[in-house]
């Protein structure tokens, strides 16, 4: 499982012979706060922690920091509890992995190893993922939230060497954040085609990504016309206007694209741009708390939405639902983690779910997770047979 890879969308391509000078790794249980913790190892290495705008930025680090940022880290830093157990507890709650630019080392060949998967098992039945569905509703009815994400988590054990399937994961289309990061004993690669933020020149864009349909011409026209999927898809813009105002200049923040429809691996999905230019001598510590977790993988208000999943998701979400990316003298660049698959020493985790308002439909609901999952799983049973048969 020894693999680096990096979103496509940062300014550098992240081979897999770059060569790792330090990592960082926090685990829920550690006394330090992950968020702090990272944005020490980042400064040791020459990065603008203090300031991202660049407007006391003095030298140029020729260091590069991978981040992968879980969703229990992502809680912690939006002040929350960090919810139930990661089911991959050898996958760091927080990773930050040094790299000299620049510094290539020897490119080693890749092999192709024997890989076998036995029978995926999801940790809740539909019945029950469609239960808490339905609890969500009844909060809501209550009061209590406006939306809240509700993820299932679904499992594999596997034999050999799983980096061959987990680069197909990155690889599949749409994928604009297609990477992964890897370390001792686990590994974790994602698809996703959602930007969670990116700070450059001193800008700040995050993409929310709520609202999906088959990408059929029917699909894509009953997407559009779907109040109930436009509803949503706008409550968490508003909550991403509201989390960049936290560390923009007053005004700035605005919506530059509105539910948009992109193709991803045979899906529709509906995307948006919300934009700001960041206040001087804002740093990472900042930021970081301001947009984590993700808001179209939590919920609306955002903490209130936090407790319902940690109260009805029977497991953690580990590395998914949280951000990998990139982080350079000139750029912050973070894909929310959906579509992700982690690998720990004898299985594979993959999670899904989706956006629950009043007006969700559990079964419909059920079965868009499913949907969402069936292209990961797909790449990874392809690369698992063409492994086995090659």
């Amino acid at each position: 499982m020894q693999f680096v890879l990096i979103p496509p969308r940062t300014p550098l391509r992240w081979m897999p012979r770059l060569t790792v000078r330090d990592r960082y790794e926090w685990w829920v249980g550690d006394l330090t706060d992950p968020i702090e913790g990272l944005a020490a190892f980042c400064d040791h290495y020459g990065l603008p922690v203090a300031d991202l705008t660049g407007s006391a930025r003095s030298a140029t680090s020729r260091y590069g920091v991978g981040l992968l940022i879980g969703a229990a880290a992502g809680a912690v830093a939006a002040g929350c509890a960090p919810g139930p157990p990661s089911p991959c507890r050898s996958v760091p709650d927080l990773a930050a992995v040094a790299f000299e630019l620049g510094n290539d080392a020897p490119a080693r060949p890749q092999r192709c190893s024997l890989l076998s998967l036995g029978e995926w098992a999801t940790t809740w039945p539909d019945t029950a993922h469609a239960s808490a569905i339905r609890a969500v509703r009844a909060a809501i009815d209550r009061g209590d939230v406006y939306q809240v994400n509700v993820v299932g988590h679904r499992s594999v054990p596997y034999e050999g060497d799983p980096a061959a399937a987990l680069r197909a994961v990155t690889r599949l289309p749409g994928a604009v954040y297609g990477g992964g990061l890897s370390g001792d004993g686990w590994a974790v690669a994602s698809a996703s085609p959602e930007c969670l933020l990116t700070v450059a020149g001193g800008e700040i864009v995050t993409m929310p990504i709520k609202g999906t349909r088959p990408a059929t011409p029917g699909g894509r026209v009953a997407l559009l016309a779907d109040a109930k999927e436009r509803a949503e898809h706008v409550m968490i813009v508003d909550l991403e206007r509201n989390d960049l105002s936290r560390v923009a200049e007053t005004g700035s923040v605005g919506v530059r694209e509105l539910f948009a429809v992109r193709r991803w691996s045979g899906l529709w999905q509906a995307e948006s741009v919300v934009s700001a230019r960041l206040r001087r001598g804002t740093g990472l510590v900042e930021v970081l708390r301001a947009v984590l977790p993700g808001g179209s993988v939590t919920g609306a208000p955002k903490l209130a939405a936090l407790a319902q999943i940690a109260a009805l998701e029977p497991v953690g979400r580990g590395p998914a639902m949280g951000a990998l990316g990139f982080f350079t003298s000139s750029r912050l660049d973070l894909g929310l983690t959906i579509r992700t698959v982690a690998a720990d020493g004898d299985r594979l985790h993959l999670w899904a779910g989706g956006g629950i308002t009043r007006g969700s439909d559990p079964d419909r609901e059920v079965a868009e997770a499913h949907a969402k999952a069936a292209p990961v799983l797909a790449a990874i049973a392809a690369e698992a047979s063409q492994v086995a048969h090659g």
